[in-house]
């Protein structure tokens, strides 16, 4: 008896020490990034939460690292192999089959098991926080001096304006006299107000005309100005019916424009991705849960405006199951060109998209047009999108002669040593724009 328990103890710490040699090692921060782009669509990032696959929290401790393995790179196989917990867990969630992951290396599935296993470790959240509170600081400095700045001006306006009614004073003064005003040195410029032109019919009259065409002139112009002003509405930035923070999206999390606006690159128009678009993340991502905060703006309320993506699909977040109830987006258009003019984006951005981001000196063609939309929180109409404007581009812009487009249809005008800007290809005929 005590040969078998001495046996049997032995047995139980090679297995303890077996399984602490199969401690699993890696980078969470690496981890949480695979884990994000391979993993969500199925499992959640809180660990504990159950979807559309089973809560991951705890299962480097439930399995083994080598069974793991086995089932992240190629479940099917390992199900084919007469694997019974394989089985089990097919059958458990509605034999719906488990993407396989064939790419992922071993260095790599031992991340994301290291940052399920390690969930806490926070990737870069100091670094974000401390950009975070520099970010704010900067503007605080910056409202600061601006303020300074206005009330400094608004002070010496006030003493020039002072300065000037007290010489006023003087004159009328000096007018309301019957005897001939006597004038002392340092009231020179009273004097010759007074005498060389006040006591002049001619010079007044002449005066008073010049001043007559000085308003009539500003009046022409400004009305002109006001008319050329009429439907250009740069600094125009609605709320929409869902908030959408750009910054939070393309900046932060790095989403690239066309997997929402994926008719830019092929239509006429960049398009308003439809909310399937969304539910594409959201679907596992039910609370938001960056470092960054918009000013005024709380976790609470980034919420909100998820819940609002699942009221408009018609998402049960609880059941996960789509009710068939779907509420259409009224989203407030910002950039829209009238109706006798016709802008094709796909043009911009496959032909003209290396010679329009070298002339503007911009990372992204969006940019050229839109500005810096990526660091928007709410997007804005940043330019005049004025025929002026188009024009000015275009006479500036140079084509590319090694685009295939310009190769076939423009060989002929296409000289290496001459510089072809669009207006000199037909970018500034009327009927290009306007048919």
């Amino acid at each position: 008896m005590k040969k078998i328990l001495f046996f049997i103890s032995i047995f139980y710490c090679s297995l303890i020490f077996s399984i602490k040699s199969e401690n699993i090692k890696g980078d969470a921060n690496v981890g949480a990034d695979l884990f994000k782009k391979n993993c969500t669509a199925c499992h959640s990032m809180e660990l504990e939460k159950k979807m559309i696959g089973p809560a991951l929290s705890g299962i480097t401790k439930k399995r083994s690292r080598e069974w793991l393995h086995k089932w992240i790179i190629n479940n099917k196989s390992l199900r084919e192999s007469g694997d019974k917990d394989a089985i089990a867990i097919y059958k458990e969630y509605g034999n719906i089959e488990m993407n396989l992951f064939p790419k992922l290396s071993e260095k790599q599935v031992d991340d994301i098991l290291f940052f399920i296993q390690n969930p806490k470790i926070e990737k870069n959240k100091n670094n974000h926080n401390k950009k975070n509170e520099n970010e704010i600081t900067e503007e605080k400095q910056l409202k600061k001096f601006l303020i300074k700045l206005i009330i400094f001006c608004f002070v010496i306006l006030s003493l020039i304006l002072l300065w000037i009614l007290y010489r006023i004073q003087i004159l009328t003064s000096l007018l309301s006299e019957t005897k001939s005003p006597v004038f002392k040195k340092r009231d020179f410029a009273i004097f010759f107000l007074y005498k060389k032109i006040l006591k002049n019919k001619k010079i007044r009259w002449r005066l008073l005309f010049y001043f007559v065409s000085f308003l009539l002139f500003l009046t022409v112009y400004g009305t002109w100005n006001f008319l050329m002003k009429i439907d250009v509405n740069k600094g125009y930035k609605p709320k929409q019916p869902i908030h959408f923070s750009h910054k939070i999206h393309s900046d932060i999390n790095k989403i690239d424009c066309q997997y929402c606006h994926s008719s830019a690159k092929y239509s006429k128009v960049s398009g308003i991705p439809s909310a399937n678009v969304c539910m594409n993340c959201h679907i596992t991502i039910d609370k938001y849960q960056g470092d960054y905060l918009e000013e005024g703006k709380s976790r609470d309320e980034y919420d909100k405006e998820i819940k609002k993506i699942y009221h408009v699909v018609g998402w049960d977040p609880e059941n996960r199951k789509y009710s068939g109830n779907t509420h259409p987006v009224q989203w407030i258009r910002i950039h829209n060109m009238p109706d006798f003019v016709y802008f094709d984006h796909s043009q911009h951005i496959v032909s003209g998209e290396k010679m329009i981001k070298k002339f503007k000196k911009v990372d992204l063609v969006c940019k050229a047009c839109h500005g810096d939309v990526q660091k928007m929180d709410q997007v804005e109409m940043s330019n005049d999108f004025t025929m002026e404007w188009c024009i000015s581009c275009h006479r500036n812009v140079e084509i590319d002669t090694n685009n295939q487009y310009y190769k076939n249809y423009f060989s002929n005008n296409i000289k290496k040593e001459k510089k072809i800007t669009v207006d000199m290809v037909g970018g500034t005929e009327c009927a290009k724009c306007h048919y």
